[in-house]
Parts: C-alpha cells; structure tokens; sequence
C-alpha cells in the first residue's frame, strides 16, 4: 500500500494538468488562509472590543442582509463560469450581461429589505446598521470579474486582490479599535471593504489581461439564457443562505443579543473552513466540465476531489472538538467562555457541508440545478422546524443542533433515491479514492 502512494504521488507530482490547476488552487489557497489567520485576528479583537452584546447586534444584521444577499446573485456565479469555460469567445457578451443582471439584483434587494424589517421587532438603530452594510452588496457586482478568472485558471489575480482589501480593511479596524470607535463606523468599514476589492478586481483585470470594461455588452437572448439555467440555483441559493443565517435571527427574536454574541462568535471560528470546498472546486471546474461526456475520468476525478475534502473536513472536526476550551480561552477570551460548548457542535456541521458543496458542483456540471434546489429547500425547511423547537429552550445550542439534524435527515434521504450521492458515500469510505487518481492519470 505505501509503494501504491508513492507511486501515485510521483505520478501526481509530474502530471502537467496537476500542475496547472495545483498552481492555480495555490494562489486561492494562499491568499484564503491568509485571510484566515488575519482575518480571525481582526474579527476576534473587533469580537472583543464590542463585547458579546454589541458583537451579537453586528452579528444579527449582517445576518439578516445575508438572507437576501443570494437574490443579488441570482445563482449566475458557477453557471457563468460553466458558459466561459465551454465558449471563452462570448466572454464579453457573457460578463456585461451578467454584470447587469446582478447589478439589477443587488439594488432590488433594498426595498425587499425595507419590507423584511417591518416584521421584526428592530429599534430604528438596528434597522440603520442593516441598511448600511446592505448598500455594499451594489459593489459586489464586479465580482463577475472572478468568473473570468476561475474559467481560464487565473486566480492568483483575484487572490492579489483579496489581498490588497484585506490588509487596507485590517487597518482600518485596527484604527478604529484603538480610536474607540462606534458599532455604526465598523458597520460602514464593511462597505468600504466592498468598494476596495471592486476597485482590485476592475484593476487587475485591465492591467494584467489587457481587458477592458467598456467591451462588455448586454445581451437579451444571452440574460433569458442565463436566467433560465440558474433560477432553481437561485431558489437553492436562498434556501442555503436561509439555513446558514436562521438560526441567528431567529436567536435575535427569541432570545437575547448575548446569546446571538456567543453563537456568532462560535460560528465565525468553524465557518472559517468554509472556503475550502468553493476554492478547490472552483479552481478545479474546468478539469471536470471537461470531462463530463467521460464517465470513466469524470467520477474519478469527482471521487478524488470528494474524498479529500471529507477527510480534511473531518481531521479539522476532530481536532476542533478535543481542543474547543483552549481555542477559545486564546481567542476570544473569559466573556465567551459559553461559546466553547457551540463550537464543538458546529465543527460537525463543516463534513456535510463539505460533501455537499462536492454533490453540488456535479449536478450543476450535469446540468441538474433542480436537485440542489431540493436539497437546500429541504434543509432550510427541517432547520426552521428545529430551530422553533429547540431555541426557545435551549438558546444558542439548540440553534447548533438543528444544523446538525436538518443536513443529516436531508442527507440521509438523498443518499436513498440518488444515485451519485452514494456513489460519493461509497467512495469516502473506500480505498477507490485511489484507483480512481491512477485512472484519471
């Protein structure tokens, strides 16, 4: 077996298209684990600035812009990038019309932002706050420059980018630390943050790929086009994004804003490796969209990639639980003490949404955005039951369990009529993994 490796390793190392993608999932990789590590430390003395009241208040209204954050995007991101890869000659065609498209979206989501507060029970204060950072979203239209970037296999361009935001909005949080500032000013720094990357984005796409804006163009036949391909991603989109920032608002309503603080708190430490499964498929989508008329290289590629992810999902799980009370002793310090117990229930959550994201890249690779729409309605759904059921007793940690329920009953079922949901199972739990990187090489 540790011959077999070897072997498989060199192989691996000297494969041209490795090469090529692993450079690529390099630059991402880098530039998100450094984003990571600063990110956390910003986010952990901004954590400990406000304090568990204030950090919740922050916490709950970006959370309630997130649940309307996904009609800006219109589920175009993988589908975008799926029509450059197959035909990189309409890219200006498809850029400008995604462009506006998302452009349309992000300024729709104000006035259905208005219309979601009123019924909440937020003071006129908690409502400015939400509205500020709900104007950045406006700027995260540029983002369409990055789908560029994954297609053709350049996104160190977008990792220089990333960068360059992080570190100026690092500062400027560190400033405002030092200076006392308010809660309002750190909800406009995110704002800020949004026009910086957009500003990175439009530069490095002019300067290193000597493309210009001005050559985008809007297309009505391409828009219907796009629209129609990605309204079930939509639909799922939001039902993720309703799964995933729930539980805060509802928190919010049934409790207190303390415990918003602590779960948030736990919640930003465990979704920490959420960017896992987006880099390495995003940076790995051309490979399989290439290969998806080939059965025999598709599902060994896909069985590779989902293999991997598990594992780490998993070792990262494992760890993070034996060493929850240390981890947040060092971070976050005494006042969050409740949140270590949190934690050590949301780790799990990273495993299913790690073999998930995997399931969801292939159904949109075939064409088959319905069953993702069916399986993040479904989750949304049971995570909105438990969550009735279990924060009003239980706080932040029934709102932890309900995660944990909702994907694994939803797993569970699709895995049963699925075919390539037990597929992926199968392959995890062997050692296929394997044999299938020595066919696909």
């Amino acid at each position: 077996m540790w011959n077999r490796l070897l072997l498989l390793k060199a192989q691996l190392l000297g494969h041209e298209g490795i090469k090529r993608y692993g450079a690529n999932t390099a630059w991402l990789m880098g530039e998100k684990v450094l984003r990571m590590f600063m990110g956390l430390f910003v986010v952990i003395w901004v954590a400990r600035y406000l304090g568990p009241e204030q950090f919740g208040l922050l916490s709950y209204a970006q959370s309630f812009v997130f649940l309307f954050t996904a009609i800006a995007t219109l589920g175009l991101d993988s589908i975008v990038v799926r029509e450059l890869v197959k035909n990189n000659a309409q890219r200006n065609v498809l850029l400008g019309t995604a462009f506006v498209l998302k452009l349309v979206g992000s300024i729709c989501i104000l006035p259905l932002l208005w219309f979601g507060v009123q019924f909440t029970s937020n003071d006129s204060y908690t409502n400015l706050i939400i509205f500020i950072i709900a104007s950045g979203t406006i700027f995260q239209s540029f983002n369409v420059i990055d789908f560029y970037y994954q297609s053709s296999v350049l996104s160190k361009y977008v990792a220089f980018a990333n960068t360059i935001t992080l570190a100026i909005s690092s500062i400027v949080k560190i400033v405002l630390i030092l200076n006392q500032a308010s809660l309002l000013t750190f909800a406009i720094v995110g704002v800020f943050d949004a026009i910086v990357l957009s500003l990175g984005l439009i530069y490095f796409y002019w300067q290193k790929t000597h493309h210009s804006l001005r050559d985008w163009r809007f297309d009505k036949v391409v828009a219907k086009r796009l629209l129609r391909d990605s309204w079930p991603l939509l639909i799922g989109g939001l039902c993720f994004v309703t799964f995933s920032n729930i539980d805060i608002i509802m928190l919010k309503q049934f409790t207190s804003e303390k415990q918003v603080g602590l779960y948030s708190a736990a919640y930003r430490l465990t979704n920490l490796w959420y960017f896992l499964p987006g880099l390495l498929l995003s940076s790995l989508a051309p490979a399989l969209i290439n290969v998806k008329n080939d059965p025999i290289n598709y599902d060994s590629r896909l069985g590779l990639v989902t293999s991997f992810l598990f594992w780490i999902a998993f070792t990262i799980a494992l760890l993070t639980t034996i060493f929850s009370k240390y981890i947040v002793s060092l971070t976050y310090g005494i006042q969050y003490k409740g949140a270590a117990n949190i934690i050590v229930i949301l780790i799990w959550v990273n495993v299913f949404i790690y073999l998930n994201s995997s399931w969801n890249y292939s159904k949109i690779i075939q064409g088959k955005e319905y069953s993702i729409l069916y399986f993040h309605s479904l989750t949304a759904i049971l995570n909105i039951i438990f969550n009735i059921i279990l924060i009003p007793k239980y706080g932040a940690y029934g709102a932890s369990v309900s995660i944990i329920i909702a994907l694994l009953i939803t797993m569970l079922l699709f895995s049963t009529f699925d075919l390539s949901m037990r597929k992926i199972i199968k392959i995890i739990f062997t050692l296929e993994f394997i044999q299938n990187a020595k066919k696909y090489l």
